[in-house]
């Protein structure tokens, strides 16, 4: 069931989506899965092209099997625009309550990134280690699940939740979840693949730096932001290799 421009019965939609954003939308859902950063769990979303009050995002759904009739819109309150939506993510919130404070993100994802896990729980900070992790030089917070709602399930289900979330990621485009996962936030859907990608190659790659014992040497901030506007114009290369490979089969 795609609720994408289906309209009857709806209330307020976008309107229709262009194919190949959808496609696009489909093939990051995909490409996160084969990289592992998403398992059967974690979801990717886009804003909506024609309407910034509005995103896309797969019903509840493993993202490897996601299609692009599984695509479903919701408005910023993560209410399905369709009322006979299938059902949808649990913590579609982390989206919406994203969206609503940054308005100049077109793109979410949230995973339970294994190499990631570590620094959510551990007083060693998430830092960039080579280039290709440079958008980190800002500093990856830390969301404390129960400083905002106290002993939970740990899942963000709730808009309050999905609020403080993004208050904890700020104008930053990474937050660690403590004891869950991580959000990555962009402004477009290859470049949240991108950052969802190279954040956890990081973890893994700084963990084994600290495991080799003696210092460690971070990107200086300055680095990072040169590196960062350099990355930023590449994206389409990777991009275009990983689509290709998830959409083959």
């Amino acid at each position: 069931m795609n609720a994408i421009g289906n309209t009857s019965g709806a209330t307020d939609s976008g309107g229709p989506v262009d194919p190949a954003l959808i496609e696009d939308l489909v093939a990051a859902n995909r490409i996160l899965a084969g990289h592992g950063v998403l398992d059967a769990y974690g979801h990717v979303s886009m804003r909506h092209p024609a309407h910034a009050g509005r995103y896309l995002m797969s019903r509840s759904l493993a993202p490897e099997l996601v299609c692009a009739a599984d695509i479903l819109e919701y408005d910023l309150d993560s209410q399905p625009v369709d009322p006979r939506a299938p059902r949808g993510f649990l913590e579609r919130f982390i989206h919406g309550e994203i969206y609503k404070a940054r308005p100049e993100v077109n793109a979410v994802v949230h995973s339970h990134s294994p190499s990631v896990i570590p620094f959510g729980v551990s007083s060693v900070a998430l830092q960039p280690i080579y280039h290709m992790s440079s958008f980190l030089h800002s500093g990856v917070p830390v969301f404390e699940i129960r400083a905002a709602g106290g002993m939970t399930d740990m899942l963000v289900r709730n808009p309050e939740l999905g609020a403080a979330l993004a208050r904890s990621l700020g104008e930053r485009p990474v937050a660690l979840m403590r004891g869950h996962g991580n959000v990555v936030v962009a402004t477009s859907v290859p470049l949240v693949v991108f950052r969802a990608i190279y954040t956890e190659t990081n973890a893994r790659l700084q963990m084994h730096a600290i495991g080799l014992g003696g210092s460690v040497t971070y990107l200086a901030p300055e680095e990072g932001r040169k590196s960062e506007v350099t990355n930023a114009g590449t994206v389409e290369r990777p991009w275009e290799l990983w689509k290709k490979s998830a959409l083959r089969s």
